[in-house]
C-alpha cells in the first residue's frame, strides 16, 4: 500500500468502470472495489484492487470514492442504499460521481453527500472503453476548484483531457449536451 496516495473505493467496475479502476491501481493507488457482478469486480482485483461485500465495504476508511454506474437507480441503490456508499463516508471523504445520470439525480445524492460532510464532484466521462483502457478518456468535471485538484491525480490515471467546467452540477449537464450532439 502506498502511504502517500489516499485509499480509493471504486463502485462499478463494468464496462468503463473496469479499465478505469485497473488504470488507478495500476498508477499505484490503494484501491476497494465493489460491483454486483463478481466476475466484473474479479477482473480488476486480478489488477491489484481489494474486493469488497458492498458499497459501504468499500468506501469504508476510503478517503475517495468513486462511482461509475449504468444509470440513476444503481447510483442510488449504491450511494444510498441500506449497504450504501454513504454509511462509511467520513467528513473530508471527496465523492466522485462519474455515472451518465439524470441532473435531479445528481443533485440530490450531491445534497446527502454533503449533508455527511463530505465533498462532491460530479466528473463524467466521455469517449469510448477502449479509451479508458488506454487512459484517453475525457472527464467533464463540476465542483469546487480544490476538490477538483484535489482529484486531478486519479482522473491523470485514465483520462488525457479533464475540464474543469464549472460548479457542481455542470459536469453531469455537460455530459448530456454532448450526448445529445
Amino acid at each position: 500500500m502506498n502511504q502517500t496516495k489516499p485509499r480509493i473505493a471504486f463502485i462499478g467496475v463494468g464496462t468503463m468502470g473496469g479499465p478505469m479502476a485497473i488504470r488507478v491501481v495500476e498508477g499505484g493507488w490503494d484501491v476497494a472495489v465493489f460491483d454486483i457482478s463478481p466476475a466484473a469486480m474479479n477482473r480488476v482485483v486480478k489488477a491489484g484492487a481489494r474486493g469488497a461485500a458492498s458499497p459501504a465495504d468499500a468506501a469504508s476508511g476510503a478517503e475517495v470514492v468513486v462511482t461509475m454506474l449504468p444509470d440513476s437507480s444503481h447510483v442510488r441503490a449504491a450511494v444510498l442504499g441500506e449497504q450504501g456508499a454513504i454509511n462509511a463516508l467520513k467528513p473530508g471523504t471527496l465523492f466522485i460521481e462519474m455515472s451518465t445520470i439524470a441532473v435531479s439525480a445528481s443533485a440530490a445524492i450531491a445534497q446527502e453527500i454533503k449533508a455527511r460532510g463530505a465533498r462532491f464532484i460530479d466528473a463524467p466521462v466521455g469517449r469510448s472503453p477502449e479509451d479508458a483502457r488506454k487512459g484517453t478518456l475525457l472527464v467533464m468535471a463540476g465542483g469546487a476548484a480544490d476538490d477538483i485538484t484535489r482529484a486531478m491525480p486519479i482522473f491523470r490515471c485514465f483520462a488525457d483531457t479533464i475540464v474543469h467546467v464549472g460548479p457542481e452540477g455542470h459536469g453531469i449537464r455537460l455530459k448530456l449536451v454532448n450526448n445529445y450532439m
